[in-house]
């Protein structure tokens, strides 16, 4: 593809004979580029002193035997073939795979490869927009909003969300490389695109609207559709007929159409499809609500949570039809005023991305999610930003008049993103806040009582569990953590009913897993040593990585004086759990078993983990 400054040179003057020198268009847009990318490291710089949270951050990483391992051919296998957590995203494990190698379990790595990810899309797109509009300060702006906007501190400072950003810089790339062929149609160009997209859907599988995407972008800026448009006089693009250019994109809606079956089979082999306790008219409804508040959210970003309770059908009728009014409104305006092409594409592109995530179709319970908005919100940002240009020249304000205001405007921005950034401190911040910014938050209230847990402050989580049950009483997490908590204060009775009601509501096989397993411990305390057994099974049938049920089945299987079939389990819960306490239990049945070599073996490996075992090192 021609560079943005060797086009910008092609189609702007730099000097008329008698002017003084000026800076040329392409080192402009290198001086704004790094400019974009000091503003963006700088208003993340923060999070490099963040932990992890405890909401995915712990399944994806901080607890992911897979990926902490680095990335080893093991890891990459299992990345590619693995369903965990309802996703297959194999590039986006594989970077924390990479992660984990190069910082181990350091939250600052991490939060700094999100965070330069997000630099280079905020480059990418800036490059894009200046590369097919020559129009350099609409891009600039464009791409600041992008870069400094509230809404997007989700996908960038939530480690777990390594996948949206990764995605976006994948579908970028993809976009330049279809400019690349729309300049030179070659197949080796569509190769390269092809194989771009298919790095992106492998990050995240919501880029499946892309081929879509493209069918826009052939309106407005690259004006490839004939008859619909006048040719770009920007761009040496040919036009083709509509039926055509959709042909073009066939193979890359197999593509899409490959991921999407992917993710079905994925979602549906972890219970996350299917499972929704509302009708498809409150679905509905909600979609059409969320749209109206994306755009909220993008117009005046208050009250941005990590999790936004469903409404369901409590959602008004005045709510959802002011919702479809502004949504048809809009809709009738852009079509009007199509002949500005940045409207209908930038419009569309905001609509028409959203459509996988936008709930019709719920997985999870969330209404909305800010990270949803990380591409969708690009094209309201182009159709804002444009028609505020074009005002600008009608107008015939001076640059004065229009750097002023959109200075001011980033300024706000850049304050309310680097106070949204510190809610995303730990575990505590950003669920305190959650509560903070919304009503009857179920999931922040169990997220918050576990962190409490954690910090050893189990009676001010009780409350908080009680009440998520209240607000949800379908909800299996909340039930679980009762349970724990009733277990650990002498009710273990109570705790049991809590336990066999998280079984009945939940679905997810990793809470499930955990379910069975604390199950099995009461058992065990209670003395049911046959029930306690089938309850540690189960948790290893639903999830064979639960340690704390090999943990259990090792202890019952040595009360019974079955040393040598506990070995294999004590050996797999220091392949999960490789710390010194668990080498050291393994060594002594080891050695209890004659097992000498792979008894020191075992001594060996916990002192090296702990050099001040005193029972390791005696042994």
């Amino acid at each position: 593809m021609p560079s943005a400054a060797a086009q910008a040179r092609k189609s702007e003057p730099l000097v008329s004979p008698s002017a003084p020198p000026v800076t040329s268009p392409d080192m402009r847009t290198l001086i704004l580029s790094l400019l974009l990318v000091a503003f963006t490291l700088v208003l993340y710089n923060p999070v490099n002193h963040f932990s992890f949270i405890n909401y995915d951050d712990n399944r994806y990483v901080s607890q992911n035997r897979h990926v902490q391992a680095g990335l080893t051919w093991d890891t990459v296998k299992w990345a590619f073939t693995t369903f965990d957590y309802a996703n297959w995203h194999p590039l986006a494990w594989m970077s924390h795979a990479l992660d984990c190698q190069l910082f181990h379990l350091n939250p600052a790595g991490h939060h700094l490869t999100s965070v330069l990810l997000h630099a280079v899309n905020v480059v990418l797109l800036f490059l894009l927009l200046v590369w097919s509009t020559r129009k350099t300060g609409p891009s600039f702006m464009v791409a600041a909003l992008f870069a400094l906007h509230p809404i997007n501190v989700e996908s960038v400072a939530w480690i777990a969300e390594r996948k949206n950003v990764l995605s976006t810089t994948f579908f970028l790339l993809s976009v330049g490389a279809y400019g690349w062929y729309a300049v030179k149609p070659r197949w080796n160009r569509y190769s390269v695109l092809a194989g771009l997209l298919a790095c992106g859907l492998a990050s995240k599988a919501m880029l499946v609207t892309a081929p879509f995407v493209l069918l826009l972008l052939d309106y407005w800026p690259l004006q490839r559709i004939q008859g619909w448009t006048a040719p770009s006089n920007v761009l040496p693009v040919r036009q083709a007929p509509a039926g055509r250019l959709f042909l073009e994109k066939v193979p890359l809606l197999l593509l899409a159409g490959a991921s999407s079956v992917i993710t079905v089979l994925a979602q549906k082999a972890s219970g996350a499809v299917g499972t929704s306790p509302f009708p498809f008219s409150a679905r509905l409804e909600n979609a059409i609500y969320s749209y109206a508040m994306y755009l909220c959210k993008a117009i005046w970003p208050a009250g941005l949570s990590l999790f936004y309770p469903y409404a369901g059908n409590s959602l008004s009728i005045s709510r959802i039809g002011m919702a479809a009014l502004f949504l048809v409104t809009t809709t009738a305006i852009v079509m009007k005023y199509r002949s500005r092409g940045y409207l209908l594409t930038g419009w569309l592109w905001f609509l028409g991305t959203l459509v996988p995530v936008i709930g019709v179709i719920q997985v999870g319970n969330q209404a909305m999610a800010d990270r949803y908005a990380y591409v969708p919100l690009i094209g309201i940002f182009v159709m804002i930003v444009w028609a505020a240009a074009t005002w600008a020249k009608e107008k015939e304000l001076g640059l004065a008049a229009q750097v002023i205001p959109a200075t001011c405007l980033l300024a706000a921005l850049s304050f309310t993103t680097y106070r949204q950034v510190g809610y995303w401190r730990s575990s505590m911040d950003v669920w305190t806040h959650a509560l903070a910014v919304t009503q009857h938050n179920f999931v922040a209230e169990v997220n918050l009582g576990q962190a409490l847990t954690e910090l050893n402050r189990a009676d001010e989580a009780y409350p908080l569990f009680v009440r998520a049950a209240q607000d949800e009483p379908n909800d299996a997490g909340a039930r679980l953590n009762i349970g724990t908590y009733l277990n650990q204060h002498g009710r273990p009775l109570e705790a049991i009913q809590q336990y066999e009601m998280a079984l009945r509501l939940g679905s997810e096989p990793g809470l499930l897993a955990a379910t069975y397993t604390n199950l099995g411990s009461v058992y065990s305390d209670l003395g049911d040593d046959a029930k306690s057994r089938d309850s540690f099974e189960h948790a290893l049938r639903l999830y064979p990585d639960q340690a704390s049920a090999w943990a259990g089945i090792a202890f019952l299987l040595q009360k019974e004086g079955k040393l040598e079939e506990a070995i294999p389990a004590l050996a797999h819960l220091a392949e999960l759990q490789p710390n010194a306490q668990n080498f050291l239990q393994l060594a002594r049945v080891l050695a209890q078993t004659n097992h000498r070599a792979e008894a020191i073996a075992a001594y060996q490996q916990a002192v090296s983990l702990d050099p001040g075992l005193t029972a390791a090192r005696q042994r």
